[in-house]
């Protein structure tokens, strides 16, 4: 908690709890990333509050993972497996620890209320209203802890639409997405992610900072809602904006752009090529490398717009240069003159390469027969860097410590507060 001097008195003198942070080293500067110190109660669960607390964890807030006796629903989704652990919870769940408190149980109610009073931040993602007949919505929350930000993610917000269960894709087709991704004569297809899940993750986190901002300001918290078909909506973007503020509802082009051109997948002598010239410099050069000098000062092709009207003009010509190379050839050649481009790789190939352009995209978390290869945060910070304390927990693993120190008086550090998290070690995986 943060109070402003002078403005009444502090957390201490009120007797309202505060969380512990990291300890650091003496001159070893910061402890855990730019929220150290912050505590997270997060009774979320699957995918978009896992992951919103995921990446919370991974800039140095202390996460406690509360679920149910029978632990989050993704512990259980499988294949794959690694070491009998659903790779789908492993992938969203690092750095946080575990507690299983049955919330029809007076006592784990009471001790999930008590760690809701200690957060600096309570995420969760019931349906609207779940919580309120344990004390835990934000209204009971905020009475005991009034600068707590309370983090709420629903499918369709606390309208009309409360009741209605919210998964990823019905989103996807409730939204438009599904109708825009297919083939034109082809039904509609889900994205192959869960996106809108990791969106409204993404936006719950950068909603929670910024509430976090005003109560660093003020000592004031809040609520913040977010919700997947809003997200779904403004992720939408130029689709969303082209029906809200022209009157056009797009349809399903493949992998064509509806407003660009060559953006898409074009053959070569061995498989696809994504080429996305996206404005007349790259478009030009392109030309260049292909054999085409004359085709930019062509008026049907000379700006976007003319190629984007003349597409079907303009495709045979680029394939058929195209087809007298492979598609890694042309990567390199195009590339290397700044044409955006590449060629259509499965997982494997996207991590290996972002290990050639240096990025190191899985690191070990945790040690010995307990680190799990997991995918590295995107962000890079130069003074706070992010940190990767733990591994996914087991259900319940840290139930012991964290119910203790939710029965003893408030003040004292949480279980684990003061451990140093390690930048990550890079994954061996031959």
């Amino acid at each position: 908690m943060v109070d402003d001097p002078g403005s009444g008195p502090t957390a201490a003198e009120e007797g309202r709890p505060q969380a512990a942070g990291p300890v650091a080293e003496p001159g070893a500067g910061p402890a855990a990333g730019p929220l150290a110190g912050l505590l997270v109660a997060d009774f979320s669960r699957v995918l978009a509050g896992p992951y919103a607390t995921m990446l919370l964890a991974d800039m140095g807030a202390e996460v406690v993972k509360v679920e149910g006796p029978q632990g989050d629903e993704t512990r259980g989704w499988t294949p794959p497996v690694r070491d009998e652990v659903s790779t789908y919870y492993l992938g969203v769940n690092r750095g946080k620890r575990s507690v299983a408190l049955d919330l029809h149980d007076p006592a784990d109610a009471a001790a999930a209320r008590e760690l809701a009073r200690r957060a600096d931040v309570v995420i969760e993602n019931f349906k609207p209203g779940g919580l309120a007949r344990y004390g835990l919505d934000y209204e009971a929350v905020a009475a005991v802890n009034p600068g707590a930000v309370y983090a709420s993610i629903s499918g369709f917000g606390t309208g009309p639409g409360r009741h209605v269960p919210g998964y990823d894709l019905m989103v996807q087709a409730i939204s438009g997405l599904m109708s825009l991704t297919g083939d034109p004569e082809g039904p509609p297809f889900r994205a192959g992610i869960s996106v809108f899940d990791v969106m409204a993750g993404n936006h719950a986190v950068i909603g929670i900072l910024a509430a976090l901002r005003h109560r660093d300001a003020t000592g004031q918290g809040q609520h913040v809602e977010v919700n997947l078909l809003s997200s779904a909506l403004t992720g939408l973007v130029n689709h969303s904006s082209a029906y809200a503020a022209g009157g056009v509802v797009p349809y399903r082009m493949g992998n064509a752009h509806p407003s660009v051109f060559p953006y898409e997948p074009l053959p070569t002598a061995d498989s696809d090529l994504i080429v996305a010239a996206a404005n007349d410099g790259q478009f030009g050069r392109l030309c260049e490398v292909l054999g085409l000098p004359d085709v930019p000062a062509d008026p049907r092709f000379a700006h976007n717009a003319d190629r984007t009207a003349h597409r079907e003009e303009l495709r045979p010509l680029l394939v058929e240069r195209l087809a007298t190379r492979g598609a890694v050839e042309w990567f390199e050649a195009l590339t290397a003159v700044g044409v955006p481009c590449g060629p259509i790789n499965t997982i494997d190939g996207g991590f290996a390469m972002a290990e050639r352009f240096g990025l190191d995209p899985v690191v070990a978390v945790g040690e010995g027969e307990r680190a799990v290869p997991t995918t590295r945060n995107p962000i890079r910070f130069s003074a706070t860097p992010v940190g990767y304390k733990l591994p996914p927990p087991e259900l319940d693993e840290h139930g012991p410590q964290l119910r203790a120190w939710l029965a003893a008086p408030a003040g004292e550090p949480a279980p684990g507060s003061a451990a140093a998290p390690t930048e990550g070690k890079p994954n061996d995986r031959d």
